[in-house]
């Protein structure tokens, strides 16, 4: 069973859609019990991050997360606030990414809103993705590039795309909007070995 945590942060059914379609049993929710005996773990997140932040500890999923040793996948905000700190209201992240999150300087429009291609595609999450592939990006703040990144994407400036630390993945884009290639990403990480 894949768990999708539930913090009233948004994309949450977007997100379940797609795992259905991939013929995966899902459930919402923020049961510490549930979300530990999951299969799989997926973070969506669609929203500001201190407030999202404030949700998680209110929940106290600020403590489980970092815990979780089955694959875990934060998505867009999901991914930024599994990161050492965020510019976004001056958020203390949860650390599992030693990556701060920046808001993009407005040289060019910002939010970065759009279809974007990927380079230096690492890890297990990009099977069979090529940097011909485009995926879909709303973001305003961006993951400094790390050692920890497993893609790069260009807008403004080079960024992680994508993060990926022992158990726990993280993708800016969003992998349940991006089409075929999202499917291919998401169908990859749902299919990862405990």
């Amino acid at each position: 069973m894949i768990a999708i945590i539930d913090y009233a942060a948004g994309n949450v059914k977007s997100v379940e859609n797609a795992a259905k379609k991939l013929g995966f049993k899902t459930q919402v929710t923020a049961d510490h019990q549930i979300i530990r005996n999951a299969d799989k773990v997926i973070f969506p997140g669609v929203g500001e991050a201190s407030s999202a932040m404030e949700k998680l500890q209110a929940a106290g999923l600020d403590t489980l997360i970092p815990q979780l040793k089955q694959p875990f996948l934060g998505i867009c905000l999901g991914q930024q606030l599994l990161c050492a700190s965020s510019e976004e209201g001056q958020t203390k992240g949860l650390g599992i990414f030693d990556v701060e999150v920046k808001k993009f300087p407005a040289i060019q429009v910002v939010p970065h809103m759009g279809w974007n291609s990927l380079q230096q595609l690492e890890g297990p999450l990009f099977q069979g993705i090529s940097e011909t592939d485009d995926f879909y990006f709303v973001h305003s703040y961006y993951c400094e590039l790390s050692e920890e990144k497993s893609s790069v994407c260009d807008y403004i400036m080079p960024f992680s795309a994508s993060l990926h630390k022992n158990n726990f993945y993280g993708t800016q884009f969003h992998p349940e909007k991006s089409g075929r290639a999202g499917l291919l990403v998401l169908q990859n990480f749902l299919n990862l070995k405990r």
